[in-house]
């Protein structure tokens, strides 16, 4: 039978375990991260997410629009006041319903097993919407998964999951050494490709039917040149107006559709 519980006291302990999750540490320290929001939630059930539990408002009342038999049966379902929602969210206007979720986890091997077709990687990635827009770019191009090299944002804030728009359920998002974890992908037989303005090919000169992954880097610097030294080619997005780059998520989508592209719609 599911448990119903209510919190309305931001002093509660629980209140403050959540709110430990709006910062990295805690999110890291307690393996759970939040989901805000009806369509998040949703997406979070239909991905397969842990949920650990489930908050919402005691004034609002349980979203009509969710259905509980998308929820395991040990999921609590925990109304909370105005004053909880305020406390363990970071929106501007608290959402009706929030999700407490598991931190998914994947080692590297099952990676390079079944994520070798097409992936993301990126190097030092820092800002919430440029990484949320990459993974959700990711999924609508059918890739395998994105991994995350170190000093890049942490997936699981609530900005970066927000931006996702619940694509951050429906493939692996993977926190990874790119320097131990790019030539194990080379190994397996998985072309590695950076981004380059300087690379002699363009990405519609390259052959991205095989095992690839691309590397994007750094809003700023770009691909550490560790990092850059590890793939197996550059390549680069041609420009004919006069903007200067791409952002680095509008360079994702574009490599990763061209790939699409050459895969399905020749």
């Amino acid at each position: 039978m599911r448990a119903h519980e209510e919190i309305v006291s931001v002093h509660n302990p629980r209140v403050k375990l959540w709110t430990q999750l709006l910062e990295r540490k805690g999110r890291a320290k307690h393996g759970l991260f939040l989901a805000e929001g009806i369509h998040l939630v949703q997406e979070a059930m239909r991905g397969g997410a842990v949920f650990d539990c489930v908050l919402y408002s005691l004034e609002r009342g349980w979203p009509q629009e969710l259905d509980t038999d998308g929820l395991a049966d040990d999921v609590a379902l925990v109304g909370v006041s105005e004053a909880v929602l305020a406390k363990v969210t970071d929106a501007m206007t608290p959402q009706p319903v929030v999700a407490i979720l598991n931190k998914p986890r994947m080692d590297q091997n099952e990676l390079l097993l079944h994520g070798r077709a097409l992936a993301v990687a990126v190097d030092g990635v820092q800002d919430p919407g440029n990484l949320g827009t990459i993974i959700r770019s990711a999924d609508a191009a059918g890739a395998r998964a994105v991994i995350l090299g170190k000093g890049t944002v942490d997936p699981f804030s609530p900005k970066t999951v927000r931006s996702t728009m619940g694509s951050l359920f429906h493939l692996p998002v993977v926190e990874a050494d790119l320097l131990d974890l790019l030539p194990k992908a080379r190994e397996a037989g998985v072309q590695v490709i950076g981004t380059d303005m300087r690379a002699a090919e363009s990405c519609y000169e390259l052959d991205l039917k095989a095992d690839t992954w691309f590397v994007l880097g750094n809003e700023g610097s770009g691909m550490s040149a560790a990092v850059a030294a590890l793939c197996s080619a550059q390549t680069y997005i041609p420009m004919e107006g006069q903007a200067e780059s791409l952002n680095v998520a509008m360079a994702a989508t574009v490599l990763l559709y061209e790939s699409l592209r050459q895969r399905k719609y020749q």
